[in-house]
């Protein structure tokens, strides 16, 4: 009877350590997936650049960025620029990629231009052979969103906004049949939001400054309609003036512009935070395409010309990633790991055997 007994209390026992480890699975079910076009690390990490921040010799003048963006402190700076990523982020998430550190974020790809570093953002793996250019080609590989799409428990509810006009492309909307939002694509539908009929106004009322980019703000509002009333359990942001504005050497508009997406972010969390399908099950990733120069010259361009352009960062919060803020262990990460990552948080196997590994330290 005794040896009945102590059998039966070591099959309950091992019964509730399997409830208990079934019960640590993964609490994600939703993912938000943001980039910056072409933010460096620099300012991410140690905010308005000395070198850039004001040519007036460090003098505050009328329209001088130093009042709103400059410390001595680096620590301060950073904060000031970007404060949703070092208040809430670096509190209760992981950011990625402070190389004072040997915290190393790369791309895979040695083009270090736009689209083979959203490729290889979204779908895992560098393609240096195909993806050359960023002409209006359908993406020969499949992203993780359209491996998403293909799945029956996401089918439908995968969206993507960008500001970018390439994005239909890369993401190969025709083959997908996920809908693309981008460049100055307008809302459609029957039955359209007041704000999204707004949107679709302003935009043919107010172009911007680039014929293949629209103005951020166009891109966020029209996602945060699509997030509260379509409720994707997948969405893609990519913001886009960043990149833009500094190819114009207008470094006042790109950390403005990096400061307004870093409050956009905060919406972001905000609302999910409010919504019982988002709450505590929704991780949100964020990163770049590319990095740029240093120099005073060489911050406005990219490519495989500029040694710095390959350096990135990653950033991730959400109820699975341990809130380890700055990582300051050595090692070195891709931007070709997220697609992994994101079909791991989800408890499911990325299907191309392409794709960099998993982040393991961003999932708990």
């Amino acid at each position: 009877m005794k040896i009945i007994k102590i059998s039966l209390i070591l099959s309950f026992g091992f019964l509730f350590l399997a409830g208990s480890v079934h019960a640590q699975e993964n609490k994600t079910e939703n993912v938000i997936l943001i980039t910056f076009d072409g933010m460096r690390w620099q300012e991410v990490f140690t905010g308005a650049d000395s070198l850039l921040v004001d040519d007036t010799g460090m003098i505050e003048t009328p329209g001088s960025l130093l009042p709103d963006f400059w410390d001595d402190d680096p620590l301060v700076r950073r904060e000031k620029l970007l404060p949703f990523f070092w208040n809430t982020l670096a509190k209760e998430g992981q950011i990625y990629g402070n190389r004072a550190y040997g915290n190393f974020v790369n791309n895979q790809n040695t083009m270090w231009f736009s689209y083979p570093g959203y490729n290889e953002f979204l779908s895992g793996f560098a393609d240096d052979e195909r993806i050359t250019s960023n002409d209006k080609i359908n993406n020969p590989n499949k992203t993780m969103l359209e491996h998403l799409n293909e799945i029956p428990a996401y089918k439908g509810r995968v969206l993507a906004f960008g500001s970018w006009d390439v994005f239909p492309f890369i993401i190969n909307e025709t083959r997908s049949g996920i809908p693309v939002n981008a460049g100055f694509a307008k809302a459609e539908g029957d039955q359209l939001t007041e704000k999204e009929q707004l949107l679709n106004r302003m935009q043919d009322e107010i172009r911007g400054p680039w014929g293949g980019v629209r103005l951020d703000p166009f891109t966020h509002h029209y996602a945060m309609e699509a997030l509260k009333t379509k409720k994707p359990k997948v969405l893609y942001i990519s913001y886009g003036e960043t990149d833009d504005w500094a190819h114009e050497n207008h470094y006042d508009q790109y950390i403005w512009s990096a400061k307004q997406t870093d409050a956009y972010i905060k919406e972001i969390w905000d609302f999910i935070q409010s919504d019982p399908q988002y709450k505590e099950k929704t991780t949100l990733i964020i990163g770049v395409d590319h990095g740029r120069g240093t120099s005073k010259i060489s911050w406005r361009g990219h490519g495989s010309s500029i040694p710095e352009a390959g350096e990135i960062w990653l950033a991730a919060i959400g109820p699975d990633t341990p809130a380890l803020g700055e990582m300051k262990m050595k090692g070195q990460w891709q931007t070709a790991m997220v697609a992994r990552t994101v079909f791991k948080l989800l408890g499911l196997e990325y299907p191309d055997d392409k794709a960099a590994p998993v982040i393991e330290g961003m999932i708990r």
